[in-house]
């Protein structure tokens, strides 16, 4: 507590600095790490009044013997023990980019319509879930199909440890329900595959040679206006070495189009060059596709009955509508959990 206090001081001084807003990135970045201190000083403080107020209520139902109070007084340890089980989860987000943005990818697989619906309905998924904990989320690519549903998108998720709370949900879902899409009413499965990445600051060491580099111009495909079916803004950049291939088409500029790709492809080379353990980015080479199929992390039945299980943790839920409505801490928290686990008995 004290230490943030300490650090909102500082923030607030660099604020008053003549020219802050000159830089409006590190401005922008200052005045969120600013918000979220606060916020998380203003959290402490009202569990620790409610934690008082319990205090209060067990003294008056005690002296008064006054067992009316006792729903009122459950329900309140109940939502003390909910905050305390959050914050014991985010206290979980130790590792080097848990606290970033995020940077979310999901690709239809195999299947056409009945897929493109899937990756479609995960896309809301995750919205719900973006707008459940107040982060911010934008388009930075997306590929809509003709005739349903979607063929792959890629949002930015802002909000501090996004990344660490989303990283979970990286790997293949598979969906098993009747196609609306099927006049036979039959049962299908389909495939969707997640990524996720952390959003990397513009400090970070990375040098992309512009030689490796190959870059397209074509037409945004997504909503947006007259504007966007006309012009070449969208961009498509392939680092050859490795093969990734990322895409933007959020602006209207052709430049901040490419300098949000850049940034994109940034963040896929660091997090690969870490997963192989690589000193220099010249060291990566060979392919690295979209989709790493491969066993499903999650199922999502709805028929012939409803669940929705976590392969990795064991975590499962019947309620399967709820889960599409974004409520999907259960498979997050207890993918942390076990994370943890894991690295406090390899340690």
């Amino acid at each position: 507590m004290n230490k943030l206090k300490e650090e909102n001081l500082l923030l607030e001084s660099e604020i008053q600095e003549p020219g802050f807003w000159n830089n409006q990135e590190n401005a922008q970045k200052v005045s969120q790490k600013l918000k979220n201190n606060t916020d998380r000083i203003k959290g402490f403080l009202d569990l620790k009044s409610q934690v008082e107020d319990i205090e209060i209520l067990i003294g008056m139902i005690v002296e008064e013997d006054d067992d009316s109070q006792l729903p009122d007084l459950l329900k309140d340890i109940n939502d003390v023990e909910e905050i305390l089980e959050a914050t014991r989860i985010a206290a979980l987000l130790s590792q080097e980019y848990d606290k970033n943005n995020a940077i979310l990818s999901i690709h239809a697989g195999a299947g056409g319509t009945e897929a493109q619906d899937w990756a479609e309905m995960i896309y809301r998924m995750y919205t719900r879930w973006v707008e459940r904990h107040g982060y911010k989320m934008s388009v930075l690519d997306i590929l809509p199909d003709t005739e349903a549903g979607l063929k792959s998108v890629t949002v930015l998720v802002e909000g501090e440890n996004a990344y660490g709370y989303l990283k979970s949900e990286k790997g293949v879902h598979r969906l098993v329900r009747i196609s609306p899409f099927d006049s036979s009413n039959r049962r299908h499965t389909s495939f969707a595959s997640v990524d996720i990445v952390p959003e990397m600051d513009d400090d970070e060491d990375v040098e992309i040679n512009e030689v490796d580099l190959r870059i397209d111009t074509y037409r945004a495909t997504g909503a947006g206006g007259q504007h966007v079916n006309t012009t070449d803004s969208a961009i498509r950049i392939t680092h050859i070495p490795t093969g990734i291939v990322v895409s933007c088409q959020s602006e209207r500029s052709q430049h901040k189009n490419k300098a949000t790709a850049l940034k994109l492809l940034k963040s896929k080379l660091l997090e690969i060059k870490a997963i192989e353990n690589k000193e220099k980015i010249e060291d990566i080479q060979g392919k690295y596709n979209q989709i790493a199929w491969g066993s499903q992390i999650r199922s999502y039945v709805f028929h012939p009955y409803n669940l929705v299980k976590d392969h990795r943790t064991n975590a499962e839920t019947g309620n399967s509508q709820s889960v599409m409505d974004g409520n999907i801490d259960i498979f997050i928290n207890e993918y942390l959990k076990m994370k943890s686990r894991n690295e406090n008995t390899t340690n």
